[in-house]
C-alpha cells in the first residue's frame, strides 16, 4: 500500500513519528510531504520518500497562498495516488483532509491541539472550527490526545462517531530509561520547554526567584528555545545566579539525569506534553498544570503534583511541599511515574492504533477489488 504523511515540520515529525514510520515502511511505501528541515535526511534514511512542501506557512493567514495550498495537495494526491492518508497539525488536518476527501482517499487526522485561535471564543474560533468540519467531515478517523478536546469538537459538532482517543504521541520507553535518581547536595528543577509567556516561564522564574531565598541548595535549569521578550531577563538572572539557562537541547537525556524534579507549568493549549512523558519515563517526579494535555500524565501526589494554572504562589507552595520529601520518597515518585508512563502512555499503544487503521483500508480495498 501507498502510506503519505502530511504534516508541518520535520522535527515533530521525526522525534515523535519515527517508531511508526519504521513500522509503516516494512510493508508500505511511504511518502512524506512537509516543508524541509534539517530532519528531512534522518526521515529518508528510515526508508520514507520526501515531497517537499514550500507553500505551507505555520503561521500564515493568507487566504490566497491557503487556496494554493490545498490545490497543491491535491495535485500531490492525484500524481501519487496513494491508498490512505495520515495528517497532523492544524492545516495538513483541514486543508489536506478537504483534499483527501475530494478524492474519496480515506485519510487519519490527529488533532496534536487545539490552540489559542481555537480554545478563545471568536471569530478566529468559529472560522476554525468551521474549517475543521469541513476538513475532518469524510475522515476515516479522527484522534484525540485528550479528552477536552476531543469534548469540545464532539459538542461543536465537528467529529461524530469517527474518532478515537490516543495516549499523546506516546513515550519510546527504550530511548527513555530510569537512571540513579541524584543523591548530592544540590536539587535541581528543570524546566523544558520554549520560553514563551504561555508555557508558563513567568510563574516559574518567579518561583526560582522565592525558593532560591529559602532554599540555597536548589538550582532553577531552563531548557528551550528564548523568545525575544525573554532574552534580557533570562540573561540578568543567569548572571544573579538564580537560573542556569542551556540553550536548545537537543539530546535531554543528560539533563533528565541529573532533574530532581522537572516542571511544566505551562497553560498553553496542546494535545498531551511530551516533555512530562519523557520526564515519567526517565523515573523523574513532576510538577504541572491542571490543564488538559497535562493532569492526565500526574496522579497527584504520587507522580508529582498539581497546581493551578498562572499561580506562582501555588507552585511556589507545591516546590516547597516537594522540598519536604525524603531521598526516598523522591524516588519513589520519579518510578510510580515510571509505571503509570508504561501502562498508559507507551507509544506502542499509537503504533498500534495506526496500524489498526491501515487494515481497515486494506480490508475495504479489498471488496472494492472483489
Amino acid at each position: 500500500m501507498k502510506v503519505m504523511i502530511f504534516a508541518n515540520n520535520d522535527i515533530g515529525l521525526y522525534k515523535f513519528r519515527k517508531e511508526l514510520i519504521e513500522e509503516l515502511v516494512k510493508s508500505n511505501d511511504v511518502y512524506i510531504c512537509l516543508p524541509k528541515g534539517d530532519y528531512i535526511q534522518d526521515l529518508k534514511s528510515l526508508g520514507a520518500k520526501f515531497i517537499p512542501c514550500d507553500l505551507l506557512d505555520r503561521h500564515g493567514t493568507n487566504p490566497l497562498k491557503e487556496l494554493k495550498l490545498i490545490s497543491w495537495y491535491k495535485s500531490i494526491l492525484k500524481k501519487y495516488k496513494p491508498d490512505i492518508a495520515f495528517t497532523y497539525t492544524i492545516k495538513p488536518n483541514v486543508y489536506a483532509g478537504m483534499a483527501c476527501a475530494s478524492f474519496n482517499i480515506p485519510y487519519v487526522a490527529n488533532i496534536t491541539g487545539l490552540g489559542t485561535a481555537v480554545e478563545n471564543p471568536g471569530l478566529m474560533q468559529f472560522l476554525t472550527v468551521n474549517l475543521y468540519r469541513y476538513g475532518l467531515r469524510k475522515a476515516q478517523k479522527v484522534f484525540f490526545q485528550n479528552t477536552e478536546n476531543r469534548d469540545f469538537m464532539v459538542k461543536k459538532g465537528v467529529v461524530k462517531k469517527n474518532y478515537d482517543m490516543l495516549p499523546g504521541s506516546g513515550v519510546n520507553l527504550n530511548n527513555y530509561t530510569v537512571s540513579e535518581y541524584p543523591n548530592g547536595d544540590t536539587v535541581d528543577f528543570v524546566f523544558v520547554s520554549r520560553i514563551m509567556k504561555e508555557k508558563g516561564i513567568d510563574q516559574y522564574l518567579e518561583a526560582a526567584k522565592e525558593i532560591r531565598k529559602r532554599h540555597p541548595e536548589t538550582r532553577f535549569h531552563i531548557c528551550g528555545f528564548c523568545e525575544q521578550d525573554y532574552q534580557a531577563e533570562l540573561e540578568k538572572l543567569v548572571q544573579q545566579g538564580i537560573v542556569i539557562y542551556h540553550g536548545l537541547v537537543s539530546d535531554m537525556t543528560p539533563i533528565y539525569r541529573i532533574a530532581s524534579c522537572i516542571i511544566h507549568p505551562t497553560y498553553y493549549p496542546e494535545g498531551l506534553s511530551n516533555v512530562l512523558l519523557e520526564s515519567c519515563a526517565s523515573g523523574r517526579p513532576i510538577i504541572t498544570t491542571n490543564r488538559s494535555g497535562c493532569r492526565e500524565v500526574v496522579d497527584n501526589g504520587i507522580n508529582g503534583y498539581i497546581v493551578n494554572q498562572k499561580d506562582s504562589e501555588d507552585l511556589i507552595d507545591k516546590i516547597g511541599t516537594f522540598l519536604t520529601l525524603s531521598m526516598q520518597e523522591r524516588k519513589n515518585m520519579g518510578l510510580a511515574g515510571r509505571r503509570k508512563v508504561e501502562q498508559e502512555f507507551d507509544r506502542k499503544i499509537v503504533i498500534e492504533k495506526y496500524m489498526k487503521e491501515l487494515d481497515v483500508t486494506k480490508k475495504q480495498n479489498a471488496l472494492i477489488d472483489k
